[in-house]
């Protein structure tokens, strides 16, 4: 699974345009008072405005082992989030390792280095190296229905998780983060999870997929 494209809802373009194109210098094209998009490797991130909105999951491959350089990076910046005290979140099971930060609008932003997926091209950090993005997150309060969906409509399959609690949906390239709001919050902050809406297109054994997620329901098509 190769996400192509994420769109996503803020309540504050300005503040998000100034903080991805002017504080972390990421490459930003078509923005306008109510949009923008951020250039992500072979990814597309989209913002666009609306009221209300609430935060998200999000995380952005990284080249391998490029973990220590991704932290030292966000701490020059801002604030990486540990979880107890430890600001590399090491997924061994998942052969990765994480850094976390907040992003304007409190989306739960992750680089995650996945072991034997890119080597880096250069021993610098920065938002060029992304590679594309990696995860959403989908909230609902019903993660075994959501995963028949997927599993019907785009031939997914469990990554890892269960079918009550959290839920892994793709492969490794590109994975939908499922988990019931009622049962679990964001890791590593333990922030409430919200059913945000979405908009994803992405490619999966040589087909196009476009999903919409809005109101707890999805709609899947492809091409």
């Amino acid at each position: 699974m190769k996400i192509k494209k994420l769109t996503i809802y803020s309540d504050d373009i300005k503040e998000q345009l100034k903080f991805y194109r002017d504080e972390l210098n990421f490459e930003v094209r078509n923005y306008s008072e109510k949009s923008f998009e951020l250039v992500l490797g072979y990814s597309i991130l989209r913002f666009e405005y609306k009221e209300n909105a609430t935060p998200y999951h999000i995380a952005f491959h990284i080249p391998d082992c490029q973990e220590k350089e991704a932290l030292a990076w966000v701490e020059g910046k801002m604030a990486a989030l540990p979880f107890n005290r430890e600001k590399i979140i090491d997924f061994s099971n998942w052969q990765a390792m994480s850094v976390y930060f907040y992003d304007c609008d409190k989306n739960i932003m992750e680089f995650i280095s996945r072991r034997e997926f890119s080597k880096p091209e250069s021993a610098i950090f920065n938002p060029s190296n992304i590679v594309g993005i990696a995860e959403i997150g989908l909230v609902t309060d019903n993660v075994k229905e959501k995963f028949e969906q997927l599993n019907l409509e785009c031939d997914l399959h469990k990554f890892d998780g269960d079918y009550e609690r959290f839920c892994a949906i793709g492969e490794p390239s590109g994975l939908i983060i499922t988990i019931n709001n009622h049962l679990k919050d964001w890791f590593p902050t333990n922030d409430e999870a919200y059913m945000s809406p979405f908009k994803l297109e992405f490619e999966h054994k040589e087909q196009n997929f476009h999903l919409s997620f809005t109101n707890n329901q999805l709609e899947i098509s492809k091409n």
